[in-house]
């Protein structure tokens, strides 16, 4: 429960301690917003978000220990009401409709102005749901064209796992990091395959390298 209900209680998650400092100033220039706690990794997250119960988390996507997709996944899943924002250096309408679908109620891009953070923010603590205008219309044109994007049919949880293949992960390190199995993981990159029509890890890199997925 907030004990302060005049005031917005926010989490911020980045691994970047000076980016979080920037957030913090900028938001806790108005007077009804406080930073009530902050998180460098999905861990730290998760455990800030059981102990502080905050009004609106604000997340990055790019965590060293745990995809932050799969992060919004797991806390909404622990508390469906949750109101998180996806603040990300991808400007890729991909990694917006990922988040979207994994619970977040909107998504900001880090080339935003501040003004457009401090907004969403709002809107997400209202429950609406928002887009950076830098990449609103490219989501939409991507929505339209979902059909012709196999990465579409990904769920989260497997675009995270793709992404992480990629890198160059085994089943086991992907599995400590997301904390699955090695046997979800195999199944899940079982899966990835069959959904984008490919036959094995070749033609998925080079499927992902046309998608632009990887580089």
């Amino acid at each position: 429960m907030n004990p302060n209900p005049a005031k917005l209680r926010l989490l911020l998650v980045d691994d970047h301690a000076v980016v979080r400092e920037g957030y913090r100033r900028l938001l806790e220039r108005r007077g009804d917003l406080e930073v009530a706690g902050e998180a460098a990794c999905a861990a730290e997250a998760a455990e800030l978000f059981r102990r502080l119960a905050p009004d609106v988390t604000v997340l990055d996507l790019a965590l060293p220990d745990m995809g932050g997709i799969e992060l919004i996944g797991r806390l909404r899943a622990r508390a469906p009401e949750a109101r998180i924002l996806a603040f990300s250096m991808y400007r890729d309408p991909l990694f917006a409709t990922q988040a979207l679908r994994a619970g977040a109620l909107g998504y900001v891009t880090k080339s935003s102005a501040p003004a457009v953070l401090v907004d969403a923010v709002y809107r997400v603590a209202a429950r609406e749901r928002v887009l950076s205008p830098d990449i609103a219309p490219e989501l939409a044109l991507a929505l339209l064209d979902g059909p012709d994007d196999p990465l579409q049919a990904l769920s989260p949880r497997e675009f995270e796992i793709l992404r992480l293949l990629l890198d160059g992960g085994s089943a086991e390190e992907i599995g400590a990091r997301l904390h699955l199995s090695p046997k979800t993981v195999q199944n899940c990159h079982y899966q990835i395959k069959a959904k984008l029509g490919v036959k094995n890890d070749i033609e998925l890199t080079r499927l992902a390298l046309r998608l632009g997925l990887a580089g």
